[in-house]
């Protein structure tokens, strides 16, 4: 599925109200583990919430409902990944009254976890199959020039 750029935006502008809940200038900080993100294929509607359920954002993706494929969940992680990472990028979650570590998650109808989106960590880096493509035969002709040597 190819989102329009009016749908990308759309989720963008969910995620920064989300976000926005959070951002504060009052020097207290937030213990929140989790950012939930919940799309539904069936309706359309994509929710954001914390730990506690509470309701951070909704807004309505029309494509997401007229997407007729079983491949939904694999489809969409990307898309929010990579929406995610450019909001990273640009500065979007750094000024967030939220304790590090956090993480945006993607979560079922039953608010069970499918895919950690992305972690926000000052120390930590979260690994994925693209950081790891081509690791095996990296160490394996490392490897290999140690034991020639």
């Amino acid at each position: 599925m190819k989102l329009s750029q009016q749908s990308l935006s759309i989720i963008e502008t969910a995620i920064q109200k989300a976000v926005g809940k959070y951002a504060c200038n009052c020097g207290e900080q937030t213990a929140v583990t989790d950012i939930h993100l919940q799309p539904n294929q069936v309706s359309g509607l994509f929710i954001i919430f914390n730990d506690e359920d509470e309701e951070l954002a909704n807004v309505m993706v029309e494509e997401w409902a007229t997407y007729d494929e079983d491949d939904f969940v694999d489809v969409i992680e990307p898309i929010l990944r990579n929406t995610l990472g450019r909001m990273k990028n640009a500065g979007d979650f750094d000024k967030l009254t939220i304790l590090k570590p956090y993480s945006f998650v993607l979560v079922d109808e039953d608010k069970e976890t499918v895919a950690e989106l992305l972690l926000l960590d000052d120390d930590t880096l979260l690994v994925n199959d693209e950081l790891l493509k081509g690791l095996d035969q990296e160490l394996d002709d490392f490897l290999k020039d140690l034991l020639e040597r």
